[in-house]
């Protein structure tokens, strides 16, 4: 793989449009990762790095984003987030896997991003009733439980991608905090591109097409791509 330096965002926009898939942390295959490339005084610091710029370069690529390998997060290209989708999804569409009892307990939260343009996290939590309202002062009031679990099971299965990270702002409008997730339905927001490829080649054909295309990329064995990708 090429020897890549993260120094600013264009580095990383560049890097993700080349390779078509590039995970945020090291992982089994050497070198393969934002994380290793990124020099230590920028990884974590007071100037912005990989954690500030994976916003923007998510909606100037217009690229899929999401934990995708092992429950961890990965930019995957359009050119290549068709196939990829339609590998894990295995060809199911949403509607068709619960039509064949297949949607898992994730159901219930997919429903709410779905049925919106797309959704904060902390909204979503509160609309699905995971979080406590804040107008509830009931004490034997229960949360629903479960939703880290089901937004990384739908993240994995590609039903649904993070499009950005927003942040708390303090009364001088300084942001604060960690990046708040946005989430949305890849239909929703890679639009007719998306829904024009998902499903054009049997999920067999899109997975071998990621294998064969990560072996170049990377280096690495079939073995050791297959690993990489399973859902």
């Amino acid at each position: 793989m090429k020897d890549y330096t993260f120094r600013n965002m264009a580095d990383l926009e560049q890097a993700v449009e080349e390779l078509g898939f590039l995970p945020f942390f090291a992982n089994e295959i050497p070198g393969f990762s934002i994380e290793e490339h990124t020099p230590r005084e920028i990884w974590f610091s007071d100037q912005p790095g990989p954690w500030e710029w994976k916003g923007p370069v998510i909606s100037e690529l217009r690229c899929a984003y999401g934990k995708f390998f092992h429950n961890k997060a990965v930019f995957i290209s359009r050119k290549w987030f068709s196939d990829f989708a339609n590998m894990r999804r295995d060809g199911y569409d949403y509607d068709a896997r619960v039509d064949e009892g297949l949607s898992g307990s994730e159901e219930f939260l997919y429903n709410i991003i779905a049925s919106r343009p797309s959704v904060l996290s902390k909204e979503a939590k509160a609309i699905g009733g995971y979080i406590k309202p804040r107008e509830n002062g009931k004490d034997q009031w229960i949360p629903r439980k479960g939703f880290d679990t089901q937004i990384t099971k739908l993240q994995m299965k590609c039903y649904v991608i993070t499009t950005n990270f927003e942040y708390e702002t303090d009364s001088q409008g300084n942001t604060y905090g960690w990046g708040i997730a946005r989430y949305a339905t890849p239909e929703k927001y890679l639009g007719r591109y998306f829904t024009n490829n998902v499903y054009k080649r049997k999920p067999e054909e899109s997975r071998e097409r990621v294998i064969r295309y990560l072996m170049k990329v990377t280096g690495a064995k079939r073995n050791e791509i297959e690993y990489l990708i399973r859902g």
